[in-house]
């Protein structure tokens, strides 16, 4: 076999292993959960946290976890409740965001199956709910968490977010800057202490010149026409600078989403005049980011604890 192809087949099995392991964990349920719409995916989970973070005890910074999936149906929150729980046994207060999304589950098969009526390709998001969704549950937040999590303290509040949700963290974090036209505008910057992107689609032109999940990012913003007219409404690399602390986290061996996608969104918010920090894990795909059996899980925690406290 030459060396080519071996590199290749070894990074599928890893690439497979990582899935496999991240995928392996039972789900966890949480604490309480509360709707902020009326759809049966606009719900939150909150998990309270585990044990202080510091020795004083007091209120728990509040860590928003969106989930990834490539904003397709049979990927919801329940894949990353191992996750939300690892952070909460770290001493954060969780809440981890649903949100609707595109194509229809097949029954029976489940988010590592990664089966979609129609096929894995079709169905990426929903226009505009995934965008109304999110943003309805950030502008929730602040009430629901004292109602339901009154461990935490919102005003140390970290969104964070994986693949799909990596984009969707980024972009919550910056309403401010959209279109005057969009109904998601925020008159002033979200009071987040930061963003932790993971493995995010970050910018969406890179991606989709990578055919990245089979070109979701335009399936989500409706198709090639919908995608040129959409695109300064929901890419996040151009919509900068946010004002607001940011890191991306990537494994340099991301098969999934690689690691350009991030360089690129670094790349565009230093020329917008914005640092942001990026850290990228050598010999790690896409999924150890959000396994709480990989050591990239625990640096993740630690990229979240740098910008909550």
């Amino acid at each position: 076999m030459p060396d080519d192809a071996a590199a290749r087949a070894a990074a599928e099995a890893r690439a497979a292993a990582e899935e496999e392991s991240a995928f392996s964990h039972a789900a966890v349920d949480p604490d309480a959960t509360a709707a902020y719409g009326d759809d049966p995916d606009q719900v939150i989970d909150f998990y309270a946290p585990r044990e202080a973070l510091s020795p004083g005890g007091g209120l728990a910074p509040l860590i928003v976890v969106l989930h990834g999936g490539a904003w397709r149906a049979p990927y919801d929150r329940r894949h990353v409740t191992p996750f939300a729980d690892f952070l909460a046994r770290r001493g954060f207060a969780v809440a981890n965001v649903e949100y609707r999304r595109g194509g229809v589950s097949i029954p029976g098969q489940g988010a590592a199956d990664g089966a979609v009526a129609g096929g894995v390709g079709s169905g990426a998001g929903r226009w505009p709910e995934t965008f109304d969704d999110v943003a309805a549950a950030m502008d929730a937040l602040p009430a629901l968490v004292r109602e339901f999590l009154p461990q935490a303290d919102p005003r140390r509040m970290v969104v964070t977010g994986h693949s799909a949700g990596g984009h969707l963290a980024l972009w919550a974090a910056a309403r401010h800057l959209l279109p005057d036209d969009a109904a998601w505008r925020t008159g002033r910057p979200a009071p987040l202490r930061g963003v932790v992107a993971l493995a995010p689609i970050a910018d969406f032109t890179v991606a989709e010149k990578l055919d990245v999940c089979g070109g979701a990012c335009r399936q989500l913003l409706g198709g090639e026409e919908g995608f040129t007219a959409r695109l300064p409404y929901a890419d996040p690399s151009l919509l900068l600078p946010t004002g607001i602390a940011t890191t991306l986290v990537q494994g340099r061996a991301d098969t999934v989403v690689p690691q350009a996608v991030a360089e690129a969104y670094a790349d565009a918010a230093a020329k917008a005049g914005e640092v942001v920090g990026l850290t990228l894990l050598e010999d790690v795909g896409h999924f150890p980011l959000i396994d709480p059996a990989a050591d990239a899980c625990a640096v993740v925690a630690e990229e979240i604890a740098q910008l909550a406290w």
